[in-house]
């Protein structure tokens, strides 16, 4: 079953370099998925109001979420392709990118296992 750590095809991930009680069996390699999403002029104009005015902003939290899934998605059907049904020792990274540091990345990167 899908859910929050582990995907349609099986693929656990976990920022832990092993997941107890399943001792890893092979390792296949280094896996990594990226998303690089674009800042709107719209939501930037909302998230400077917010900068002035105070509070979280929404609809970056909300781009930042669907970014961080995308790149786990990418990630596990990496691990897929090479046979694990699991990564371990995830790392999340956030980077702004562009002339104007108008885009955002988003890289998810950890090692493919078999457990």
């Amino acid at each position: 079953m899908a859910g929050q750590w582990k995907d349609a095809r099986g693929v656990l991930v976990t920022t832990t370099p092993t997941v107890e009680g399943h001792p890893i069996q092979e390792y296949c390699g280094i896996v990594v998925g990226e998303v690089i999403v674009g800042a709107n002029l719209f939501r930037d104009l909302f998230a400077n109001i917010r900068d002035i005015v105070g509070g979280r902003s929404g609809s970056y939290e909300r781009i930042l979420k669907q970014a961080r899934d995308e790149a786990i998605a990418e990630l596990q059907a990496e691990a897929a392709s090479k046979g694990a049904n699991a990564v371990v020792a995830i790392d999340l990274d956030y980077e702004v990118v562009g002339d104007t540091g108008s885009m955002l990345m988003v890289s998810a990167s950890g090692t493919a296992v078999k457990i």
